[in-house]
């Protein structure tokens, strides 16, 4: 029973995180005509993201049980979004709102993930069985939205997530308690970012890896920022069982696919190495804006290009985002894991999407004319440059070192949010 709590939990956060954010950009472009400010409103998840891990690390650990707070991040998270929803004739409001919504919501990630980790014994075989119930409710989220016709350009998908955020949030405080780790323990605002460890690292080839990461987070912004407005403006759809799947749906099958890659991942790090799957995850992102970039002709998509840079979307993802975790846990010594890892969230999913965010959005900006077209196959094909680019230095500059770096005196300090 514990573990299907913990599942329903991760199938609401996620189903409600996926139904709205998705389709974001669509609604802006089409049904808001707020074009100007979407590269800025998904930066705005950035600079959440990096503010709640200073909430986690230094409030959230010391004073509150984690359910509590997840309950009242979710109350919060829900509300906001409601009432962004119902802006329509300002854009720096609806800016407002959002980075209110993403301030409670991007906490409640490490708060579900440390619930689900004290309520099991083994996490490494029950956490994925778990966490799997979470890529369940966002294909879900898209599938719903993607069969409601028009959906996506109202603000039907945001009300959808407000309702859920609402209802997770009352169902939050029946789950397992999760006392606060370190009421009396002092940890610096260094040591919760990871600063205090990765700053003593001296391996060059480390700082490569973590350079070309962050340049491949511009990529990503596109990808996450403009994808569904591009897609929706090139009318992708599919016929299937005498009903109409949209844009967001189709999005989906990258998620469907990447649990196949995400399972064969372990295999292939055995026997190609960290660096050969690395190029091919940097690689694939080239490969996929590409494929947007010539993917349609006028307004009508050309399916099978399109199609396939949808489902290469675990090879992107997982390839680079988790082959990157993984590496970096090889690098660090046990009792430095934790903060080593808070350093490469603050790269990717802080600094990284704020960057990307805004370069996405001035490129976007460039190429939208007066009347409001898009030159998408030069927008498309500025982030494909970058990753082209990025994976070749990252295949000439990085030599792999597999040992892990040596534990250095007083580096057993308590890890980043314990």
């Amino acid at each position: 029973m514990v573990k299907l709590r913990l599942s329903v939990m991760m199938f609401a956060q996620y189903f409600a995180w996926g139904v709205w954010l998705v389709p974001l950009s669509t609604y802006m472009s089409q049904g808001l005509h707020f074009d100007t400010i979407i590269g800025t409103t998904f930066g705005l998840i950035g600079i959440a993201t990096i503010l709640s891990t200073l909430f986690i690390g230094m409030v959230a650990d010391r004073f509150i049980a984690a359910q509590k707070l997840l309950g009242i991040l979710s109350l919060g998270a829900g509300g906001a979004l409601f009432w962004v929803s119902t802006i329509q004739s300002s854009p720096s409001l609806f800016l407002f709102g959002c980075l209110l919504h993403f301030l409670f919501y991007a906490s409640t990630i490490p708060l579900a993930t440390a619930i689900a980790f004290n309520a099991i014994e083994d996490t490494s075989k029950e956490f994925p069985a778990i966490r799997v119930w979470g890529t369940i409710g966002w294909i879900v989220a898209g599938l719903l939205v993607g069969i409601i016709s028009g959906a996506a350009e109202t603000a039907l998908p945001m009300q959808m997530a407000s309702g859920v955020y609402i209802l997770l949030g009352l169902y939050s405080f029946t789950l397992p308690d999760t006392p606060p780790r370190a009421r009396h323990k002092v940890v610096s605002v260094a040591a919760i970012f990871g600063l205090d460890v990765i700053l003593r690292h001296r391996e060059t080839a480390f700082w490569i890896f973590i350079a070309c990461t962050l340049a491949l987070m511009v990529p990503k912004s596109f990808y996450d920022t403009y994808a569904n407005a591009f897609f929706a403006e090139k009318d992708l759809h599919m016929n299937l069982f005498g009903g109409r799947l949209e844009a967001t749906g189709i999005q989906t099958l990258g998620q469907i696919f990447e649990t196949f890659f995400l399972i064969s991942l372990p295999f292939l790090l055995a026997r190609m190495g960290i660096k050969r799957v690395l190029v091919i995850g940097m690689g694939a992102w080239a490969v996929r804006f590409v494929l947007f970039g010539f993917g349609y002709h006028d307004d009508t998509a050309i399916m099978p290009m399109l199609l396939l840079g949808i489902i290469i979307h675990g090879i992107c993802y997982d390839f680079l985002i988790v082959s990157g975790q993984i590496y970096v846990d090889r690098k660090f010594d046990p009792e430095s894991r934790a903060r080593a890892q808070a350093f490469l969230t603050l790269i990717t999913q802080g600094i990284g999407i704020v960057i990307g965010s805004n370069i996405a959005g001035y490129v976007y900006g460039l190429h939208t004319d007066a009347g409001g077209a898009h030159d998408w196959r030069a927008i498309w094909m500025v982030p494909a440059v970058i990753a082209f680019v990025t994976m070749v230095l990252f295949a000439l500059s990085f030599r792999e070192k597999l040992a892990a770096a040596p534990a250095e005196d007083g580096d057993a300090s308590a890890p980043a949010g314990s």
